[in-house]
């Protein structure tokens, strides 16, 4: 069978752990398939060049990798894997059919984490992936803590910055613009002293689920920027694309109609200044330009009255 992948059990629906197989056997995939599928969505790639490309797009939460196998061997696999920042925390497993010390200690040194014989029972693979996947999930959960903002939900500012570093030397790659709008919610000290602390983590709670739904492509992101600010980082979007962004997200808003009396930018309701930024990254320039440039315009935006929109292009 020549196909890259293909899935072999599960409903998508389903939150069962995802288990990838590679192997160039078509027997020993259906002997794993028989033993995980009734607690694993499983899928398998028929050599280490397919698994690589279904790696790409998806991420399963443990990989069975054969050792040897026709083209890249399992040790060129694993080794590519872990290099690259997206697939690296995968654990993998090597399945062999004769295992040695000399064997192991290549496996561990290209990022294995453990060896199955072939020869294994199905109740000592299922029991030793079953720990393996458990401690993933755990390890995700962490990672996914700490990089959200514990009081919005929102990504965090460590977050931002790991993702407009990637996003820039991707979109440097790809001739792609990158766009970024910085959020400052106005007045927002006035805000605090009048009406207290709680109704100020309360208001930022809002406008927080506010800017999250107003965007639905899954590779933008929006973080707290810190305080009362706010970031939103957009990979391939024009100026006007950004600029058009960023005024639909003002009026949403303004339309939460959130209590402001100490704000003379509206009529006594919360609203948001915001600048917007884009580049066209080439090689040798920096991100952090793309953030001066964002940040400029937000100054102009509450230089000229607050509650509005300012764009600039590097």
């Amino acid at each position: 069978m020549s196909m890259a992948h293909v899935e072999l059990a599960a409903e998508e629906s389903n939150p069962r752990p995802q288990l990838l197989i590679v192997d160039d056997q078509p027997l020993n995939i259906r002997l794993f398939h028989e033993i995980f599928h009734a607690d694993h969505e499983v899928f398998f790639a028929t050599s280490g060049e397919d698994a690589l490309e279904f790696c790409r797009t998806n991420f399963p939460d443990l990989i069975l990798l054969d050792v040897i196998m026709p083209g890249l061997n399992g040790y060129e696999v694993c080794r590519r894997l872990k290099q690259d920042e997206r697939t690296r925390e995968i654990p993998v497993i090597f399945v062999t059919a004769q295992s040695n010390a000399s064997e192991e200690e290549d496996g561990l040194a290209a990022g294995a984490v453990d060896f199955i014989a072939k020869s294994a029972s199905a109740n000592v693979m299922r029991a030793r992936v079953g720990t393996l996947i458990t401690l993933k999930r755990q390890s995700d959960l962490l990672r996914r803590m700490a990089r959200v903002d514990a009081l919005t939900g929102l990504a965090n500012r460590r977050h931002f910055d790991e993702t407009l570093s990637s996003e820039w030397r991707r979109c440097t790659r790809s001739g792609k613009p990158l766009s970024l709008v910085l959020i400052d919610l106005d007045h927002f000290k006035l805000f605090n002293d009048h009406y207290g602390h709680q109704a100020g983590d309360s208001c930022l709670r809002q406008v927080s689920a506010c800017l999250k739904a107003g965007f639905s492509r899954s590779h933008d992101l929006v973080a707290r920027y810190g305080g009362e600010e706010f970031v939103c980082v957009m990979p391939e979007t024009s100026l006007e694309g950004a600029e058009a962004k960023a005024r639909a997200l003002e009026k949403a808003v303004r339309a939460l109609r959130i209590p402001h009396e100490k704000s003379a930018v509206a009529s006594g309701i919360v609203t948001i200044s915001l600048g917007v930024a884009v580049a066209m990254p080439n090689v040798g320039d920096e991100c952090p330009a793309l953030i001066l440039c964002a940040d400029r315009s937000l100054y102009m935006a509450k230089d000229a009255g607050r509650g509005q929109v300012r764009a600039l292009q590097i």
